[in-house]
C-alpha cells in the first residue's frame, strides 16, 4: 500500500503487461483508479494529465516537443483526449522498445482502443481497471458490513477511501458524466431526456435487452438507443452479457441481458439513497443479480480474462444467471437475494446443467 491507496487486484497483471511490452495501456470508467494505481507502482515516472486544458493544449499543437519531455518513460493520463498522441508514440516505441516506458490511461474505450489498435497494434498491451471488488473493498478500514450497505455503496474508490456519502459522491458523479464525457463524446443536446435513457436503463438491470421497448419508453428511435447504449458501454457504465450460444437442439434466447458495472450507480438511477431503502425495494433481486455479474466481470478482468461469460435461458423459460465458460468445464452461477435456500433454489440450474451435459 503507498499513501491511503489499498492494493488493486490487477496490479500483479499490470506488473506483469510492463515487462513485457513498451507500451501498457489501462482503460475503465473515470474514477475507478487508474491514475492512482499507476503512479503507486510507477513512482518515479513523469506524469502528464491530459485533462488539464495547459497540457492538453502542448500536446495537441506540438505532440513531438511534448513527448520529448520524457526521456525514458512517462505516465501520459486520460490518453483519448489527444489520440494522434499515439501515432507519434509508435515511432518512438520502435525505436526503443525497451518493456514498460510508456504507461497510458483512458476512460472512453471504443476512441482509446480504436487509437492503440491503430497505431499501437502489437506494441500496447490493454489492460481494464473497473470498480472495486468485494475484495477490494473490504480492504479499506471501513467499509460496508451488510450486503445491502455493499450493493448501494458500489465500488468506487474514492467514497471509501475519502469516507463519502455514496448518494452524495454519485450524484456529483452522474452531473460530472453528463456535462464532461457525454457532451464530449457525442453531439447529444438534450442532456435531461439523455439522463432519463440512463435511469431508464437502471430499471432494466438483470433483464434481456429490448431496445424497441426501451426506445419506447424514452421517446426516443431505436438507432438513437443504439448510439446512446454505445456510449454508456464505451465508458463502462453498462455491458451486455451475450447469451450462451452452444450447439443445442433446443431454441435459445438471443438476446443479451443489460447489466451495470457498478450497482451503487444503478442505485442512484433508481432513487435508492440507502441501504435500507434497497431492502425492500422491487428491484433489489435484479440489484443484486448485477452486483454478483459484475463481481464475476471485475474479477475476470483483472486477471486479463474478457470472454467467456454469458447468461443462459431457453424457449421454455429455463435460465441461468451466469455461465463461466472454461478449458475443462462450465460454471453455472444462479444469484438469489433472499436469505433462505429452498428445494427450488436451484432447479433451474440442475435443468441447464443437464441440458448442457
Amino acid at each position: 500500500m503507498i499513501g491511503s491507496m489499498i492494493e488493486r487486484d490487477l496490479a500483479p497483471g499490470l506488473c506483469a503487461a510492463a515487462a513485457s511490452f513498451p507500451v501498457v495501456t489501462i482503460t475503465g470508467p473515470r474514477q475507478s483508479g487508474k491514475s492512482t494505481l499507476c503512479r503507486a507502482m510507477f513512482p518515479d515516472y513523469p506524469y502528464a494529465n491530459l485533462e488539464e486544458p495547459d497540457i492538453r493544449a502542448f500536446a495537441g499543437q506540438d505532440p513531438r516537443g511534448f513527448l520529448d519531455q520524457f526521456t525514458d518513460q512517462a505516465i501520459i493520463d486520460e490518453i483519448q483526449r489527444c489520440p494522434q498522441l499515439t501515432s507519434y508514440l509508435q515511432a518512438r516505441v520502435d525505436a526503443q522498445p525497451q518493456p514498460g516506458r510508456w504507461i497510458l490511461t483512458g476512460s472512453q474505450n471504443l476512441a482509446l482502443v480504436a487509437s492503440i489498435s491503430q497505431s499501437l497494434a502489437g506494441r500496447s498491451a490493454v489492460l481494464h481497471l473497473l470498480p472495486l471488488t468485494r475484495n477490494e473493498v473490504i480492504r479499506f478500514k471501513r467499509h460496508p458490513t451488510k450486503l445491502n450497505e455493499t450493493i448501494f455503496s458500489g465500488g468506487y474508490p474514492r467514497i471509501f477511501d475519502q469516507r463519502i456519502e455514496p448518494s452524495q459522491w454519485l450524484g456529483a458523479y452522474v452531473a460530472t458524466y453528463l456535462e464532461r464525457d457525454v457532451r464530449g463524446l457525442s453531439n447529444i443536446g438534450d442532456l435531461a431526456t439523455f439522463q432519463r435513457f440512463v435511469q431508464l436503463c437502471a430499471g432494466r438491470t438483470a433483464q434481456l435487452l429490448n431496445l424497441s421497448a426501451l426506445a419506447s419508453d424514452a421517446g426516443v428511435s431505436q438507432p438513437t438507443v443504439k448510439a446512446w447504449l454505445s456510449i454508456l458501454e464505451s465508458t463502462f457504465i453498462v455491458f451486455r452479457l451475450p447469451a450462451w450460444h452452444g450447439n443445442l437442439r433446443k431454441r435459445l434466447v438471443k438476446a443479451p441481458k443489460l447489466h451495470f458495472y457498478d450497482t451503487g450507480l444503478a442505485c442512484w438511477l433508481l432513487g435508492i439513497r440507502s441501504g435500507e431503502q434497497l431492502k425492500t425495494h422491487p428491484l433489489r433481486g435484479a440489484i443484486f443479480e448485477t452486483w454478483v455479474v459484475s463481481e464475476i466481470i471485475k474479477h475476470r478482468m483483472n486477471r486479463g480474462e474478457t470472454t467467456g461469460l454469458y447468461h443462459y435461458r431457453d424457449a421454455h423459460q429455463q435460465e441461468v444467471d451466469a455461465v463461466i465458460e472454461e478449458p475443462d468445464r462450465m460454471i453455472l452461477v444462479e444469484a438469489k437475494a433472499g436469505a433462505t435456500i429452498t428445494s427450488d433454489t436451484l432447479k433451474s440450474v440442475n435443468k441447464v446443467g443437464q441440458i448442457m451435459d
